[in-house]
């Protein structure tokens, strides 16, 4: 939604065949620049630039002004965009009223994530966000959620991580030795002789009160 509200202010829209045909390339150059970027073999900017770049490069498309720019312009629409997965709220208040103690772990950008948990109204439903690009070392390394269980003077076989993807956050926490919980949002298709199943696997968020 920020990217399409980006893109039509700046009539990059006109030039597409349609912007549902341009965000399929985008999310796949996207997310393997992403894989890039979590193995360390890519730094911050390169990424945001690229990103923007190349998907625009596959429909001969050269901007006006610079990827980065545009992805500055991204970024700062996308803190605007409040929508949350339907009984968001609902969920936390349940979670909290049991007395679970809540944190994010996230790959996502600084200039992003706590302008995006405040107009969202999630910040008061967590005690930290760990960002991993403050942290220098992003998901599924192990050094990140070693912090984040030391941060928050958790014990690990009482912790628990739930995430939406396979390889930063279910592989990253299996690894680290804590369960998991894998929104399996698009029903993706996972190797699971090579890697194990998740500990639960879910792809409503309602299906997390049979687990908590």
């Amino acid at each position: 939604m920020a990217l399409e509200q980006v893109f039509t202010e700046l009539k990059l829209i006109e030039k597409l065949p349609s912007f549902a045909e341009y965000f399929k390339v985008y999310d796949k150059v996207n997310h393997d620049l992403w894989a890039l970027y979590r193995e360390k073999k890519m730094a911050k900017d390169v990424l945001r630039g690229k990103r923007h770049k190349d998907s625009l490069a596959a429909f001969s498309i050269i901007p006006e002004i610079s990827p980065l720019e545009i992805d500055d312009k991204y970024l700062k629409t996308m803190t605007t965009q409040t929508e949350l997965f339907p009984g968001t709220i609902d969920m936390l208040v349940h979670l909290k009223n049991k007395g679970y103690q809540m944190h994010i772990i996230t790959n996502g950008f600084k200039e992003v994530q706590h302008d995006k948990m405040v107009n969202t109204g999630l910040s008061n439903f967590f005690n930290n966000v760990f960002i991993s690009e403050e942290i220098k070392s992003p998901k599924p390394s192990r050094e990140i959620f070693e912090h984040a269980i030391k941060s928050s003077n958790a014990r690990k076989k009482e912790s628990i991580m739930i995430g939406d993807s396979w390889e930063s956050d279910i592989v990253g926490a299996k690894n680290f030795g804590i369960d998991q919980v894998y929104f399996n949002l698009f029903d993706e298709k996972i190797d699971v002789e090579k890697y194990g199943e998740a500990t639960y696997t879910i792809s409503k968020l309602n299906e997390l009160y049979d687990i908590f």
